[in-house]
C-alpha cells in the first residue's frame, strides 16, 4: 500500500504498453485471441484504480502501425475486443466522469468501428474525472512524420519551427507528456510509443503479464515513482 507521506505526489499522465496477453495465455493451453481478451477486460480495473487515485490523464497503447503484420485473424480479433470494449464500458465510463480520447490514425479500423470510436469520443467529450487514451493505430515515429507534415502544409516559417510548435502537432497536443510509462511482462524495449513525448518519463517493466497487473501493482509503481529523482537533464534538487 502506497504510504501517506507520498500519497499526494500523483503523477498527471500515467501511460502504459499492454503486452504479455499472448504468453499469459500460451501459459494456460489457451488461444492467443483469449490472452487479448482477459488484457481487455482488465482496462476497467486499471481506468477505475487510476481515477480514484486522481490520475488525470491514462494512455493505453492498443494497437500499433506495426500491428498489422500480424496474422489477419489475431488483427481481426483485436479489431472485435475493440468493439466490445467500448459496446459494454463507455456508457459506465461517461457516468464515471471519463472522457475518452484516440490518437493514431481512425481509417484501416472499418466504418463500423470507426463511427463506434467517434461516438464513443462525442458521449464523452464533456467529462472531466480522467482522460482515457487509446492509443490504437498508432506509431510514435509516424506521429512525428504527421506533426512535420501538418506544420508545412499551415505554412509555418521555418524559423517557427521548434519544439513547441512540435508538440503543438502532435496527436497529443494539448495533453502533458507521460509521467510514468508502463510496460507490463518484463520486456524493455519501448516499441515506437510516445516517442516524442516519453523523452523524460519514469519507465517501469514489471514482469507481471497484462491481464495480472493489478491495482497493488500501479500503487507499486507509484511508490516507487517517488522515490526516482526527476532532474530533467538539470542538476539534482535532493
Amino acid at each position: 500500500m502506497m504510504s501517506e507521506e507520498i500519497a499526494p505526489s500523483i503523477p498527471a499522465h500515467l501511460a502504459i504498453i499492454m503486452d504479455g496477453n499472448g504468453r499469459w495465455a500460451k501459459e494456460r493451453g489457451l488461444p492467443r485471441l483469449a490472452g487479448h481478451r482477459a488484457g481487455t477486460q482488465n482496462l476497467r480495473t486499471i481506468i477505475r484504480a487510476a481515477a480514484k487515485l486522481g490520475i488525470k490523464h491514462l494512455t493505453f497503447y492498443a494497437f500499433s502501425t506495426e500491428n498489422w503484420a500480424r496474422p489477419h485473424d489475431e488483427v481481426s480479433g483485436l479489431m472485435e475486443l475493440l468493439a466490445e470494449f467500448l459496446e459494454s464500458e463507455i456508457q459506465e465510463l461517461h457516468k464515471e466522469g471519463a472522457r475518452l480520447l484516440h490518437i493514431g490514425h481512425l481509417e484501416g479500423l472499418g466504418t463500423v468501428l470507426q463511427k463506434k470510436v467517434e461516438d464513443a469520443i462525442e458521449l464523452t467529450k464533456n467529462n472531466t474525472k480522467i482522460d482515457v487514451i487509446l492509443a490504437f493505430n498508432y506509431g510514435g515515429r509516424d506521429e512525428i512524420v504527421c506533426a512535420v507534415k501538418k506544420l508545412i502544409q499551415a505554412g509555418t516559417p521555418v524559423e517557427k519551427i521548434d519544439i513547441h510548435s512540435l508538440s503543438d502537432a502532435m496527436f497529443t497536443a494539448g495533453t502533458p507528456d507521460p509521467d510514468i510509462v508502463i510496460r507490463t511482462s518484463g520486456e524493455q524495449r519501448t516499441s515506437n510509443f510516445l516517442v516524442w513525448q516519453s523523452v523524460y518519463s519514469e519507465w517501469f517493466f514489471p514482469k507481471t503479464y497484462w491481464p495480472d497487473f493489478s491495482e497493488a501493482d500501479l500503487l507499486q509503481i507509484i511508490e516507487d515513482f517517488n522515490k526516482r529523482d526527476r532532474r530533467f537533464g538539470g542538476l539534482s534538487k535532493k
